[in-house]
């Protein structure tokens, strides 16, 4: 449990910053590394994504160079800004509450 909970709140941190980031992120996904476990996030163009096979779902909203999330884990909403220009293949770190999270875009 407590590794879902990890997940989902760093899954808040599953957000990119400008347009082309923010584009590859919300249209083909990315995979979180958290801890050494690689997290599938997908997100869908009505504003909604899930991980780990469905276990957590929530809702994602662009707000200028961030995306922000929350999630049935993490009703809260977040925003992260990401680094721009990224795409496919892509992987990078961003600082989160708890430490760096690795992300690559699928």
């Amino acid at each position: 449990m407590r590794t879902l909970l990890t997940a989902a709140a760093l899954l808040a941190l599953a957000t990119p910053a400008l347009a082309g980031t923010l584009e590859e992120v919300t249209t083909k996904g990315i995979v979180l590394n958290i801890q050494g476990m690689d997290i599938e996030v997908d997100y869908t163009p009505d504003g909604k994504f899930s991980a780990m096979d469905g276990q957590i779902t929530g809702e994602w909203r662009i707000d200028g160079d961030k995306l922000c999330t929350k999630s049935t884990v993490q009703p809260e909403e977040t925003c992260t800004v990401y680094p721009k220009d990224k795409k496919s293949g892509d992987a990078f770190e961003v600082q989160g509450a708890e430490g760096p999270v690795g992300i690559k875009i699928k």
